[in-house]
Order: structure tokens, then sequence, then C-alpha cells
């Protein structure tokens, strides 16, 4: 009997002891991946990032965009590979270029490209961004001699009643310790933490809401309104399916809609236009103001000290949708500034044309306003790109290569990068930006590559491959914008009875190699903002 219960003893101490060693081995790999992880995150570069991020989400679309067939009414037309990794990164990049039409994918397809949309969008992206710069925030583990110093005093002082509440408040510090700097350092460090917590926790509730009150407002419409709906039966088309896919798209800044047609069929549907276009503005030029917003109000009610620190110091976060109060502000005076001078040009030129054609007053009105605020960085449109007037067209160009964050600043040294520290750019660093082109430059770049890949068309067909509309084109993908002129078989010089006009992108009649250095621009375009100080040492004098 003793002997079968020291056997049971032995067991007992074995399996303890092999628990104890799994459960340290588990630690210690734990903290290996920790601080691999650490050091990748701190030692690699955020473009670099971005840039793989894009590049393998788009090839993941790509696959399971082959591996889903199209809508069966289009089954005897299969898009060629090359075409449906172009669709997944102009996703991906939120660029709404395409050279296949819209209908031709199926329910499932529409779903999958919904996904990219989202996961390619600016706020979505922050999301990932905030959660990935935590770690360089996190709090200090504290010293035990601080420990024991804070003891003593608390045990010593006469303030001890009202010492904890003092540090928590930040009012006071430890007099006379040696540890003073270290503990004030480690309560901003803290502090800074719990603001990146608290502003991640701020951008999905709003990421959330707007996602939830858009498509919610669109299913109610169509609900309502048998001709938006009628639209939809005719095409075969899913009304949850649309609702999100167009709620996601035009919140990321894409400009996909599954209508072949774009918006054009829902030109008369002010109502819709109308709800679609504060999602434009939200999810891109005015978003820094609506973050700022969002944690003055959800600070009411919660974090209080976080949201204070956050709208007091954007600057010491770091974050680059996070601009200071007066930025915020100059930023919606030239957001509604350019907004009204676009509104007043297009109808000046066009109110009588064929453009705005079959649309009352009230419509005419919506419809301008829907369309000169797609022109900034989303891309919808409810009227012929190639048919509006040469003047608005060039302004739209002007408008599409303006980065989102532009606003008109008259005091001097009030715009700073707020995701660059002052002075952290030197040395190497600084000599290979001043290197580099400027915006500009590349755009030239890409547009002779462009009317070299094109020159057999430019000679054959001189009214649709003319400059202006591929520079429009190449334009409108650095912008991740997506506005295009299309492409008319009547606009041809010498007829071609096998020419059918489809409705897809300037893009879509292109080259194999036109067709990459677009993928390219889409790419160059989505990462930009890294590239923003390139070009600045070249001085034309």
């Amino acid at each position: 009997m003793n002997s079968v219960f020291s056997f049971g003893k032995k067991l007992q101490h074995l399996c303890s002891s092999i628990f104890l060693y799994l459960a340290c081995l588990c630690g210690s790999t734990c903290f290996l991946i920790s601080c691999l992880y650490k050091s990748i995150l701190f030692k690699v570069n955020k473009f670099l990032i971005q840039f793989f991020y894009f590049i393998f989400i788009s090839i993941f679309g790509f696959w399971i965009l082959t591996i889903l067939k199209p809508r069966s009414s289009t089954s005897d037309f299969t898009p060629r590979k090359l075409d449906l990794y172009f669709t997944s990164a102009s996703a991906v990049t939120v660029s709404s270029m395409s050279t296949v039409e819209m209908e031709v994918f199926s329910n499932s397809q529409l779903i999958l490209i919904t996904f990219l949309m989202f996961v390619g969008g600016e706020v979505f992206i922050s999301i990932v961004g905030l959660y990935l710069i935590r770690p360089k925030f996190k709090p200090w583990r504290k010293d035990r001699k601080i420990e024991s110093v804070l003891s003593n005093t608390t045990s010593s002082s006469p303030r001890n009643s009202n010492f904890i509440e003092d540090i928590e408040l930040d009012i006071v510090v430890i007099p006379d310790s040696p540890f003073q700097d270290d503990f004030v350092s480690s309560d901003t460090q803290n502090l800074k933490y719990q603001c990146i917590k608290f502003l991640g926790v701020v951008t999905l509730v709003y990421l959330l809401a707007i996602h939830i009150i858009g498509a919610s407002s669109v299913l109610v419409y169509l609900a309502c309104v048998s001709s938006a709906k009628d639209v939809l039966r005719n095409k075969g088309l899913n009304t949850f399916t649309f609702a999100i896919f167009t709620i996601v798209s035009t919140f990321a800044s894409c400009g996909f809609v599954p209508t072949n047609e774009n918006m054009m069929v829902f030109s008369k549907n002010s109502g819709l236009l109308l709800i679609l276009i504060p999602q434009v503005l939200f999810g891109n030029t005015l978003y820094p103001t609506c973050l700022r917003l969002s944690i003055w109000f959800l600070g009411k009610f919660f974090k209080k000290r976080e949201a204070k620190y956050l709208l007091k110091r954007s600057r010491e976060i770091g974050h680059l949708h996070l601009l200071p109060s007066q930025n915020s502000k100059l930023l919606v005076a030239t957001v509604f500034g350019f907004i009204v001078v676009q509104v007043i040009l297009f109808c000046s030129l066009e109110w009588n044309s064929s453009v705005l054609n079959g649309l009352n007053s009230y419509q005419k009105v919506v419809g301008s306003l829907f369309q000169v605020v797609n022109a900034r960085h989303t891309g919808e449109t409810i009227v012929d790109i190639s048919t509006i007037a040469p003047a608005i067209l060039v302004v739209f160009i002007v408008m599409m290569y303006l980065p989102p964050y532009t606003s008109f600043i008259p005091v001097k040294g009030v715009v700073e990068n707020p995701e660059e520290p002052v002075g952290e750019k030197q040395g190497r660093g600084k000599v290979v930006e001043n290197l580099v082109f400027s915006q500009l430059c590349y755009l030239f770049l890409f547009i002779v590559l462009i009317c070299i890949t094109e020159r057999k068309r430019m000679k054959d067909d001189p009214l649709n491959f003319n400059v202006l509309n591929i520079t429009l084109e190449v334009v409108s993908a650095y912008g991740n914008v997506g506005f295009t002129t299309g492409y008319s078989c009547y606009r041809m010089i010498n007829p071609d009875p096998t020419c059918k006009n489809k409705s897809y992108g300037f893009v879509g009649k292109w080259s194999d190699e036109g067709k990459i250095v677009i993928i390219i621009v889409m790419f160059f375009g989505r990462l930009k903002k890294f590239n923003m100080e390139g070009g600045k040492a070249w001085k034309l004098l």
C-alpha cells in the first residue's frame, strides 16, 4: 500500500514538473515572440509595412477572385487574370479603376471586393496603425526602488492621505526624490499609452457607427423608393449587398458601385445621393475634423483625461489624422471652399447642357454637388465624364491631384507634419529625401510611359487616346479617385464594326503594359503620403 502511495506521489510530482516545464517553455516562447515583434516593429520602416500589406492583400484578393465564379448570366465571359488582379489592386488601393464591367462579378465576388475596400480604407489602416504603435508607448514597469520610495514617503509625509489622489491627478510629484524624473516620465508614458488605446476605441466606434448608419439609411431608402429598388431588381443585384458595398466603397473613398453605369442610373434619386455625400466627406477630407469631434464628444462621458490630452497635444501622439485644432478648422474652410467654387463652375457650364439632361432644378443642384464632392478622392459619378466641358475636367484633375488634407493656411509656420517630431529627420535620411523627385515629376514620368506603351493607339485612334484623357486617367489612379472618360466606339476615326461599347474605365482598352503601369501608379498614389516632402531640394531659379 505504501509503495502504491509513494508511486502516486512520484507520478504527481512528475506531472507537476512537466506542467511547470511546459508553462516556462510557453512563457519563454511568448516572450521571444514579443521581443521579435517589437524589434521588427520598431526597426522596420512604416512605408515597407504598408507596402507589403497592400501587396499581400491584393494578391489574396486576386487568388479568391480566381476561385469564385462570375455571374451565371455572364458565364460565357471569363475575365483575364490580369484584369482580376487589376480589380483586386484597384479595390485595395481604393482607386475604383476598372477594366471589366462590374455586373460581371457574382454576389460572392462583390462581397470579396467589399472586404478588400474595407481593409484598404484609410480609416481602417489608421486603426491598424494605432494597434501597431501601441507597444512604443507601453508604460515602464515600476521599479522596486521607486515603490519603496513611494511607501516611505506615504508613511512619513504629513500629506499621506492625499498623496495617492494627487499622483493620479498628476498634480504633485515626489519632492527631493532621486527617482522623481523617472516617475514623471513613467506617468507621462502611461498617459500616452492610455491615449493611444482611447484613440483606437474612438476610431473603431466612428468607423462602425458611420457604416451602420449609412447602410441602414440606404436600405430604408431602397425600401421606400420603388424607382431605385427597381434598378437593382432589373439588374439582378442583391439589395443588402448593394447597400453594404456602396457604403463601404463611398466611405473608403473607393468609388466602386455594383452597377455598370456607376451612379448614373440613380441620377434622379436625389435622396440616395444626399445619403452618400456625407459618407464621402466623413471618410476622407473631413475625417480629421470628425475625429476631433468624436474625441471631444466621447470624452464628455469616458476617459476625460485622455480626451483632453489628445485634443491639446495631438502632435505628441504622432497620429497622421489627428490634426491640431486650428488646422482642422482651416481644413473645413478649405474643403467647403473648393466645393462651392466647383459647384458654381459646374452649374454655370453644364446647367443647360446634355450632361444634366432630364433632371429638374433640384436634381441638378444635388447632382452637381454630388459630382464635385466626389471629384476630390471618391470617384462616383452621375454623368459621363467624357461629355463634361474641358475646363471642368482640368479643375477635376487639379482636385484629384491635391492630397486629402490640403488646406489654405495664411499663417506661416502653422502647418507641420503631425507624424514627424521636430528635428527627427536629419543626416542621411534628409539627404535621401532631397534626392527623390516631387509628386509632379513622378506623374510626368508615368504619363510619358503611358504615351509610349499606347503610342500606336494614340496614332490610330486620337479622339479616344488623347493626352488629356490619358492625363486624367493617370492622375485619377494617382489620386485613387477612379474618374475616367471611358472609351467610345463612336469617337473612332476609322470605325470598327466589331467594336462594342463597354461600361468600364478607359484603362480597360489599354495594352497589358499600360495596365501594369497603372497598377504601379495606384500603389504609388496609395502610399504617396510617405513622399510628400520629396523634391524640395529641386529649386527652379
